[in-house]
Parts: structure tokens; C-alpha cells; sequence
């Protein structure tokens, strides 16, 4: 390129920068290196407005880049969640009827009562209470009508929607739910996450039941 063809790149440079382009603004439009260019601007003033606006676009530059990263790290923990559970499920294999009765068993043994004569389990997992409702039916031999629901809800949330939700999850029907428990919301105590749908506890009566259910935990836990 000739002198008189780097002079006319140098005006327009500096002209473009009179109304507040930016380096990279200019050198993308000319089609020259960003040093070229800001040799050619370096000694003009720009005023306040445009001093502005080159900021913001640099600071909404920045941000978008950090957006951009912080989503990219995002889809990687995702990746590898899934990647995780998948390996875990394939790690376990096949579910026997007996896995799952040992497994039912130290489940109770955590969250089941254990006062004599009284046969319940208490979570706000779904997966949980569906698993362990089964569980009671199956292993327990107990038909659906000996099974009885119990909600304990704070006052703040929807306790009749609450109840149809566990009834439909659990097969247990409503005439068969027990009053709930009604527990007073503290506007004081921030909790991260609400339990919509209350706890819910599943129950039954039966001396005989307990006592061998009691036995089965013994032996997992090999007490004698």
C-alpha cells in the first residue's frame, strides 16, 4: 500500500474515532492491524459521552464473556452429573427382590418408627415414600386398606393439594388419611427450600408385624 493510501486509512481512522469508535471498532471497519490504528488515533481527545460508551462496551463485553464461561461450566457439571448417575446405575446392575428387601429394611432401620406396635416411615422424597409404601405392601404382606397417610404441613402452604399428591403417588385414598399435622410457619427462619407437599407418613398397627420387622433390622445389622 502506497503513502497516499496509508493517509486516507489514517483519516478515516481518526475520524472514526472522533465519534467514539474504539480501537477494535476501527481496525475491524479499515481492515488494518489494532496497532496501526491506535498509532494513528493516540492524540485524540475524546469527550466524556464517548468515554462512557467505550466503557460500558467493554465492561458488557466482559460481562458477556464471563456469562458465556460461567454457562459453559454449567453444561460441564451437567455433563458429568449425568455421566456420574449413569455410571452408578450401570455400577449397581440388576435389582433382585431380595436387594430390595434388604435394601427396605435398612431404610426403615433410618427412618422408620420403632415404638412397639406402631409400623411407620416419615419422608418429604417421593421416591422415598413410594419405594417404601411398596415395600410395606410387598414384604409386609399388607393390603392397601390396612395402610394409613399423615401429613405434616407448615400453615403457609396448600394442605388439600398436598394430600391429593401424596394420595395419587401412594395409591392410599383420602378416607384413609389420618388428620394432619398443622405446623405454625416461622416468618423468622429462612429456609433455602420449602417442602411443598409437607412430610408424609405412611403407617400401620401391628404388634406381631413390628416385633419380626425389628428381628429383620437385627440381622442386617447382624445385633443379636
Amino acid at each position: 500500500m502506497g503513502y497516499a493510501g496509508k493517509l486516507d486509512l489514517k483519516l478515516k481512522a481518526q475520524f472514526l474515532r472522533k465519534k467514539g469508535l474504539s480501537v477494535k471498532e476501527i481496525q475491524k471497519k479499515l481492515r488494518v492491524s489494532r496497532s496501526s490504528v491506535s498509532l494513528w488515533v493516540r492524540d485524540i481527545q475524546l469527550n466524556k459521552k464517548q468515554l462512557e460508551r467505550l466503557y460500558l462496551n467493554k465492561k458488557t463485553g466482559a460481562l458477556r464473556g464471563s456469562i458465556i464461561g460461567a454457562k459453559k461450566k454449567q453444561r460441564e457439571r451437567e455433563d458429568l452429573t449425568r455421566k456420574l448417575i449413569t455410571e452408578g446405575r450401570k455400577e449397581v446392575g440388576n435389582i433382585s427382590t431380595r436387594d430390595r428387601f434388604i435394601a427396605g429394611i435398612v431404610m426403615y432401620f433410618a427412618e422408620g418408627d420403632k415404638k412397639d406396635g406402631h409400623i411407620g416411615f416419615c419422608n418429604t422424597d417421593p421416591n422415598a415414600i413410594r419405594f417404601m409404601v411398596d415395600w410395606i405392601r410387598k414384604f409386609c404382606n399388607l393390603p392397601k386398606e390396612k395402610l394409613r397417610g399423615a401429613l405434616y404441613i407448615h400453615d403457609d402452604l396448600d394442605e388439600k393439594k398436598a394430600k391429593k399428591y401424596w394420595s395419587e403417588l401412594t395409591g392410599i385414598p383420602l378416607t384413609q388419611f389420618t388428620k394432619s399435622y398443622i405446623a405454625k410457619n416461622n416468618l423468622n427462619r429462612l429456609r433455602k427450600k420449602k417442602h411443598i407437599y409437607g412430610v408424609f407418613r405412611v403407617s400401620t398397627s401391628s404388634v406381631v408385624l413390628h416385633r419380626k420387622l425389628m428381628g429383620w433390622i437385627n440381622r442386617v445389622l447382624d445385633v443379636e
